[in-house]
């Protein structure tokens, strides 16, 4: 019979006077360190330097908030149906972050690491970016963290993002490629497809060494603030009932107009 595997995490334990976690006494990192800094630590197992602390900060803060979205939708009407669960409805809106909205972090940080993991630092990474483009066109897949339903022309926070990352050092070959894989795309297919937020996230983020699994988790972590805010505001200023009886009235006429 083999021996069981003991049952420890390395991310942190508890004893009766103690909480320790990643090496470090709870107690001590309390009104010492900033959430972000906070999530560095879990994710990375030691605590970020300036530059990291900047440029995790500056990713984890634009994911926050993107006002009213189906995630937040989706928190809200779960909030009319069941308001003694704000965490349930928190849920809601988490598990809509997926291929369309916020879980393209994943999808591009995965597309970038698994690329520059295989290419020699000598590599033509514009030619890496056609063949990442041609591959999409010719499965016929969206490129992830390209284009912007609503930002057609630029999306205000990526020359921000790439910004504060040069700042700190930390926009290399992952940045570079992101942006090249935006350019020939917008060639590729006639028309104007920038850099989205997530796209540029991605690239940070890889450039941060954050695996590309759990990438999607820095929007999971971010975008529950802001849901957590707009239930807030649910509470205090309603939408949710009048959403509600909007589709019901106009999925009624369509009915009585069939």
């Amino acid at each position: 019979m083999s021996k069981r595997r003991r049952l420890r995490s390395e991310v942190a334990y508890s004893t009766a006077d103690r909480i320790v976690v990643r090496g470090h006494d709870l107690v001590d990192l309390i009104g010492n360190v900033a959430l972000g800094d906070m999530a560095f630590l879990e994710l990375k197992g030691r605590l970020p330097t300036s530059q990291e602390s900047a440029v995790f900060n500056a990713i984890t803060v634009t994911l926050v908030e993107h006002g009213m979205t189906p995630s937040t939708i989706a928190a809200r009407m779960t909030y009319l149906g069941a308001p003694e669960s704000l965490q349930g409805a928190v849920a809601a809106g988490i598990l809509g972050l997926g291929g369309r909205f916020g879980g393209t972090v994943e999808d591009i940080a995965r597309i970038l690491q698994t690329r520059l993991g295989a290419a020699p630092l000598e590599a033509d990474l514009r030619q890496v970016a056609r063949d990442v483009v041609e591959e999409h066109r010719s499965a016929k897949r969206l490129i992830p963290g390209i284009g912007h339903p609503e930002h057609k022309d630029i999306d205000p926070r990526v020359p921000r993002l790439f910004e504060v990352a040069a700042a700190n050092g930390l926009s290399g070959r992952h940045v570079e490629l992101v942006r090249l894989i935006g350019d020939e795309a917008s060639t590729a297919l006639f028309r104007k497809l920038p850099v989205n937020a997530t796209g540029a996230i991605g690239a940070i983020a890889s450039e941060l060494e954050i695996p590309w699994q759990v990438c999607r988790g820095l929007a999971v972590m971010a975008r529950a603030i802001g849901l957590v805010a707009h239930l807030q505001e649910e509470v205090a200023d309603p939408l949710a009932t009048e959403i509600w009886s909007r589709v019901e009235e106009e999925a009624g006429e369509q009915t009585r107009e069939e």
